[in-house]
């Protein structure tokens, strides 16, 4: 992260394509670390970031699900674009504060 980037939302989730690991919502960007984890020992240790979209890149975000809650974000990646749904414990909270990170870093 830069020196004047903030973490504002960290969670441990499953995207549906992508697999278990943390999704992050900073000031600048949303980013989604893969993880590892082995049951034996109740470790879990960070992999590669495989999603770094910058807030302003976003094209849309929402929500979805009752039971198995979803926060999904489409971006446009140059000609592409992609959708990423993420498994999130609370898709409301997570809805408002993507929502308003891109407000504030647009302003």
């Amino acid at each position: 992260m830069d020196h004047n980037e903030k973490r504002i939302d960290q969670e441990d989730c499953h995207e549906d394509i992508l697999g278990s690991g943390i999704l992050t919502l900073t000031n600048k960007r949303v980013v989604f670390d893969k993880t590892h984890g082995r049951i034996i020992d109740f470790s879990k240790k960070f992999g590669e970031t495989v999603i770094d979209i910058s807030l302003k890149q976003i094209n849309d975000v929402w929500k979805e699900g009752m039971f198995i809650k979803k926060i999904c974000i489409s971006t446009n990646d140059g000609n592409v674009e992609k959708t990423y749904k993420f498994g999130v414990f609370s898709n409301g909270k997570w809805l408002k504060s993507i929502q308003k990170a891109i407000m504030d870093h647009n302003s």
